[in-house]
């Protein structure tokens, strides 16, 4: 046990806890001005949960929690996500650690070794209380947040769109089968900014990674749609986690070289 002042205690080795971001595709929100800016169909939905103690009481952060000598990290994880969320994502990335000494803003220091997963719609849980201190929030239209959990979730989206030439990562947000409209609203989510459709469509046919399935899809009035898949070949060659995501690197440029290639006509 750390016994002693403040003072002292802060100089102590720092408590050690995962906190866990997921990310999900739901219907976009429509209330925030970002949004009224663009034309996307869908955003991405993370779930935060309400803190009943001291410090930042009553604000929302990142479901988490301690670990114990039983439990491997990932599992530590699993345990902090289905405690809070109730949610079981078939496979959690271990995202990065987060062990500023200013990151607990006068509190005891704290390393959060932080996972990271994407998940379906849930079957409409998206929007709705969880219970009164568990809720899903669109992340252009968050809460403030408890702790540094804002840069945690900032870093997080940056990794994503970094990833996002993944077909793994797009998969695990729309399926592993979808129509180009359905991928359209993905990477739309994903950018957070509109990407002509038209401009969207010709790459991605162009760029050889789809192949037409033989089905089709009726979304409301329009005509049926084409529904896709990725190739074989593709799937093969492409991994969530590979050699170079063992390494830190600037995902703000990575992002930047991939989305550009997207959303230039």
């Amino acid at each position: 046990m750390i016994m002693g002042n403040v003072s002292e205690r802060r100089k102590q080795p720092p408590q050690v806890g995962v906190s866990v971001v997921i990310l999900a595709l739901g219907p976009a929100s429509h209330g925030t001005q970002e949004h009224a800016r663009t034309s996307a169909g869908s955003t991405l939905w993370i779930p935060l949960v309400r803190r009943v103690r001291q410090p930042f009481l009553g604000q929302w952060a990142l479901p988490g929690g301690g670990l114990r000598a039983d439990h491997s990290l990932e599992q530590s994880a699993y345990v902090a996500l289905e405690s809070t969320t109730s949610l079981h994502p078939r496979y959690l990335e271990q995202l990065y650690t987060f062990g500023d000494p200013a990151r607990s803003h006068g509190g005891l220091p704290m390393v959060s070794i932080v996972y990271w997963a994407l998940v379906d719609d849930l079957n409409g849980q998206l929007g709705q209380s969880i219970d009164d201190n568990v809720k899903w929030f669109p992340v252009d239209d968050l809460p403030e947040l408890a702790f540094d959990h804002g840069d945690i979730v900032d870093y997080a989206l940056s990794r994503l769109r970094g990833k996002i030439e993944y077909p793994q990562i797009v998969t695990r947000l729309v399926g592993e089968r979808f129509t180009l409209s359905q991928l359209h609203d993905v990477y739309e989510a994903v950018a957070g900014q509109s990407i002509d459709l038209a401009n969207f469509r010709r790459k991605m046919l162009a760029s050889g990674q789809l192949e037409d399935t033989g089905d089709k899809l009726r979304v409301g009035r329009n005509r049926p749609a084409t529904v896709y898949r990725y190739t074989m070949d593709v799937l093969r060659q492409s991994t969530w986690s590979d050699a170079r995501d063992r390494h830190d690197f600037d995902v703000r440029e990575t992002q930047d070289d991939v989305l550009s290639a997207l959303t230039t006509i």
